[in-house]
């Protein structure tokens, strides 16, 4: 065999490796993906957001329902975007050359009493709805009453959260 022979022998060798080397990594990644698709059908179907509750309800009830809380959510709207506006003027505020605590804590009151209201109209119309479904639906729905910490526990800043008082209510 000449050199020339050898070169793209060698050359072709190369080549096949690598893509054998390429098939065997995308097999292994493939078949972890595969396992977590799999064990993530396997394990019961997380609650998620309302609006995922509503699928699971009886198709006669379903765009009500949803009619319904989407006007509750546009209702307490101007309640979260003013708690979060005040908490911005305090994080603004803390960020600034001045920072006044008093006006600092009446501010967060205030955040916190918005909340509360939008919390309240929220709670409010959802058990004047759960009034109003039949008893395999409503078991559904009452999911939305559940108050989760966010991302297991975790605020977004990736800490622990606090524990809010309504987290201490037993489930029924």
């Amino acid at each position: 065999m000449n050199s020339g022979a050898l070169k793209i022998a060698l050359a072709v060798s190369v080549a096949l490796n690598l893509f054998a080397v390429a098939a065997g990594v995308t097999v292994f990644v493939t078949r972890a993906e595969v396992e977590k698709q799999v064990d993530a059908q396997q394990r019961p179907t997380p609650i998620g957001s309302p609006m995922r509750l509503i699928d699971r309800l009886d198709p006669a009830v379903r765009e009500r329902v949803r009619d319904t809380m989407r006007a509750s959510a546009l209702a307490a709207r101007p309640d979260f975007e003013e708690a979060r506006l005040k908490r911005r003027q305090v994080i603004d505020m803390g960020r600034s050359g001045t920072f006044d605590t008093v006006r600092a804590a009446a501010l967060l009151e205030e955040s916190r009493n918005a909340e509360l209201r939008g919390r309240a109209r929220l709670e409010a119309d959802a058990v004047v709805l759960l009034g109003t479904l039949a008893p395999d639906d409503r078991r559904v729905l009452s999911e939305i009453l559940t108050r989760r910490v966010r991302a297991a526990g975790r605020d977004a800043g990736g800490r622990r959260a606090q524990p809010t008082a309504a987290a201490a209510i037993p489930e029924a």
